[in-house]
């Protein structure tokens, strides 16, 4: 080893070895590294000092060994494979290449215990890359999502602070029935205690998470991202009701069900009912609906679906 090696150098050196011969004490590290016992231990302080965890054993067959958790596999993975995640990490609209976010600070650490071959593609796609920023997203604290994840795992109620978008601060009890994200924005589906309801809270509004000691089991039939559109299309300030002369099983196939609910009429129509509070923006997606027949209510959505068309109308003559 070279003898102007820094310190740190070294102690990811006495790591190294600790990993690769667990139980190998100070004495063998020393003479590795040609370097003194003392100094070994030194290296061993440095690292538990970074946060490792190495547990140490007194006797004839004691030594070094890491603590649990901390090793891991070998990273084996295909240049494709490498590629695929920084492309999914930027598809996310991450700052990839920054090293004091913590994707970007993530990312780094993987890329950098890639082979050398599939580290530079990886690399040079994640530094030449420039996502667009996805204004409607809404990434919540990694914190609060780690806890209310843990918190499902465990199957207990937590107690949440939440900021709605009008009105004072809120808490509630909920049992955390799943972690959903939809369109960029995270959110969790729960029934809470305080309402006596479902209900479905955007995370970023979650201000603190509370483990309480009572445990829940979710409903077995549990489809979150089903659940949770279903639950963002109803109680909203309109009502939504339109007639489409298509089946009900064909329409539901590709039709956002944030929209409404799906009721089939007869063997070839079907009734789309639900809420909206932005009547405007509700008729603007009714005009990528192939077939429909009437808009039968509100009177809010009717003059918008008017207001629309008209416009349409006037922008093509």
């Amino acid at each position: 080893m070279r003898p102007d090696a820094s310190p740190t150098a070294r102690a990811l050196l006495a790591l190294e070895l600790v990993q690769g011969s667990p139980g190998i004490t100070a004495e063998r590290i020393a003479g590795k590294l040609g370097v003194s016992d003392r100094a070994a231990r030194r290296y061993v302080e440095i690292l538990r000092e970074a946060g490792i965890p190495i547990e140490s054993e007194r006797g004839p067959h004691g030594g070094y060994r890491l603590g649990r958790g901390l090793r891991l596999p070998p990273l084996m993975f295909t240049g494709i494979e490498a590629l695929g995640l920084v492309m999914a990490v930027l598809d996310g609209h991450h700052d990839a290449a920054d090293p004091t976010d913590p994707v970007g600070s993530a990312l780094g650490k993987l890329v950098r215990a890639l082979p050398e071959s599939v580290a530079a593609q990886a690399e040079a796609v994640r530094r030449s890359a420039a996502p667009a920023p996805d204004r409607a997203a809404a990434r919540p604290d990694p914190q609060t999502t780690t806890a209310l994840v843990q918190a499902r795992a465990l199957g207990r109620r937590v107690r949440l602070g939440y900021r709605p978008e009008a009105g004072p601060e809120r808490v509630f009890e909920v049992d955390p029935w799943a972690v959903v994200v939809r369109h960029g924005r995270w959110y969790l589906l729960c029934w809470s205690h305080t309402s006596g309801a479902r209900r479905a809270y955007r995370i970023d509004r979650i201000l603190d998470v509370a483990v309480l000691d009572a445990a829940f089991s979710p409903p077995a039939d549990l489809d979150p991202v089903s659940m949770l559109e279903e639950h963002l299309a109803v109680g909203w300030e309109y009502d939504t009701e339109v007639l489409v002369d298509l089946p009900a099983e064909q329409l539901s196939r590709w039709l956002p069900r944030a929209l409404g609910r799906v009721e089939p009429v007869d063997a070839g129509s079907c009734r789309l009912v639900g809420t909206t509070s932005n009547p405007i923006w509700y008729a603007e997606q009714l005009a990528a609906v192939p077939r429909i027949a009437r808009v039968v209510g509100g009177p809010e959505l009717r003059q918008a679906v008017h207001a629309l068309g008209k416009r349409l109308l006037a922008a093509a003559t």
